[in-house]
């Protein structure tokens, strides 16, 4: 067995104040990078949402831009004021206006969306591939869970490759630490640990958006 301790590469100062705070509040502070994430994170539930307000699917490409456009003209305002208050159902309520504006144009010829930095950042990410093959979706918690899996591999590269499988295969896979631990001879203690610390930078760095 192992005596080594599993720990990820040091972070340089830069990228250790990057992550520790979260994706809200570096959207708050226009974070090229959160902002990116944000939309590759909700992507596939937004469709989710649009699909089941009848939006046609030729349409949700610029349904998209405006939904982005309202949440980076917005989002200083978010916060949770009841304790039923979430990142998603504020997230939903957007979708549905936008939707609803786009149903009400019909007929007549939009007018052009306004130019921030930011919605141009939200044309060009690739996330919004999912637009042409989402046929696996099937409610939004399975949505929301490809969230997660999302929000997981963007944080993949914090971590050492066993701590990641230790996590993975206990956390994801359900399997029992004793046999992971034996697998990958390690402690079933660390197995423990390697799964807590990447829930809690899961955690940490999703914050009110993962609710």
């Amino acid at each position: 067995m192992s005596s080594q301790p599993d720990r990820p590469p040091l972070a340089g100062p830069s990228e250790a104040d990057a992550t520790s705070l979260s994706l809200l509040v570096r959207l708050k502070a226009n974070d090229a990078t959160a902002w990116d994430r944000l939309v590759v994170l909700y992507a596939p539930l937004i469709y989710y949402w649009c699909r089941k307000l009848y939006l046609p699917e030729q349409d949700a490409a610029d349904v998209f831009q405006e939904v982005f456009q309202a949440v980076s003209a917005k989002i200083h305002s978010f916060r949770k004021e009841q304790p039923g208050d979430t990142f998603r159902g504020w997230l939903r309520i957007i979708t549905q206006n936008k939707v609803n504006d786009h149903f009400r144009r019909q007929g007549r010829e939009p007018q052009a969306a306004g130019g921030t930095e930011a919605s141009m950042r939200f044309m060009q990410v690739e996330a919004l591939e999912v637009l042409e093959a989402p046929e696996e979706l099937e409610g939004e918690e399975r949505a929301y869970q490809q969230l997660i899996h999302r929000a997981l591999e963007l944080i993949r590269c914090e971590f050492t490759t066993r701590t990641w499988q230790a996590f993975w295969r206990v956390a994801v896979d359900g399997q029992r630490a004793v046999d992971v631990a034996e697998e990958l001879e390690m402690r079933p203690g660390a197995i423990r640990v390697a799964k807590s610390r990447v829930l809690q930078r899961l955690r940490q760095e999703l914050g009110e958006l993962g609710e």
